[in-house]
């Protein structure tokens, strides 16, 4: 499953993977067969493999065993052949740890570990994190820098130090500082994954692994065209695939939240049967969910 080119030498995970969403029932239960479902659907539309249970997967109102359940359930649909990673983060260490534990045991392939959110703790608090987790687990950890809903980043200098860790292998980087990322990239092993999806072929270009999408729920394949023609020093092509994504990548991120359109998507393609999510999020509305379709062409 791992990929080596020579613009990106190291793929921990491959180069297309995205966010999850979780599938509920109309009553909000959690819905299994749909995850399994869900999760074959984005390995058979150009996916190397993907992360549950994040944000995107709706991670603060689903419980530990479900989130264990979502696991184990796509790990039994595709985990043969992709690469599937847990969302372990939360902003308690010990609890993080118990999550990633628990991953572990159950057969992912990775831990995904957001930075501790809310209660906004020093640089030096955030490396003790990040070292802590991965010190008590023996899978590859990305770690999450996504500040706009962490309250914190992750500085140059604490990524360069958690670095140093050899099962600290990636970055999702939701920051949006390329030019930091660049300098990261060129100072250490770490592999970088786009976490914006406007800047995905940025990231690329500039030496990134690959991209950990939410669009992707709905363009997967063009995901795919993008990175190969990247791979292949195709710029033009490249430039042209990404420019293609740019109506689906507004219609998912900038109408509402992008988990609720992701899931509207997923329902117009008759992936899903519904767009349920758990409070406080709200499904999209039937304005929202029309605008998509004339996006998708449904």
């Amino acid at each position: 499953m791992s990929q080596q080119t020579p613009l990106a030498p190291s793929r921990p995970f491959g180069a297309v993977l995205t966010a999850m969403v979780t599938p509920f029932t109309d009553d909000g239960d959690l819905d299994l067969a749909t995850a399994a479902k869900v999760a074959a659907y984005l390995i058979d539309h150009g996916h190397d493999g993907v992360v549950v249970s994040g944000t995107t997967g709706e991670s603060p109102t689903t419980t530990d065993a479900e989130k264990l359940d979502v696991l184990t359930a796509v790990l039994e649909a595709v985990g043969d052949r992709a690469w599937v990673v847990a969302g372990v983060g939360t902003n308690d260490t010990r609890h993080s740890i118990e999550m990633a534990r628990a991953a572990e045991r159950a057969g992912a392939h990775g831990a995904l570990v957001v930075t501790p959110y809310y209660s906004k703790p020093p640089q030096e608090g955030i490396v003790a994190h990040y070292l802590a987790v991965a010190d008590a687990i023996g899978l590859p950890v990305i770690a999450y820098d996504i500040p706009g809903r962490t309250g914190v980043p992750i500085s140059r200098d604490s990524l360069l130090r958690i670095a140093e860790r050899e099962r600290i292998v990636a970055v999702k980087d939701a920051k949006g500082d390329l030019f930091e990322a660049l300098d990261v990239m060129a100072n250490s092993d770490l592999a970088y994954y786009s976490g914006a999806d406007e800047l995905n072929l940025a990231h690329l270009t500039q030496g990134g692994a690959g991209v950990i999408s939410v669009c992707g729920h709905v363009c997967g394949d063009q995901l795919r065209r993008m990175v190969d023609a990247v791979d292949a020093s195709d710029l033009a092509g490249a430039v042209a695939a990404h420019r293609e994504m740019l109506p689906t990548i507004k219609g998912v991120m900038q109408v509402t939240q992008g988990v609720l359109m992701a899931k509207a998507g997923l329902q117009l393609l008759g992936v899903m049967s519904n767009r349920t999510v758990r409070m406080p999020l709200v499904p999209a509305t039937e304005d929202q969910v029309a605008q998509l379709a004339v996006v998708l062409g449904r």
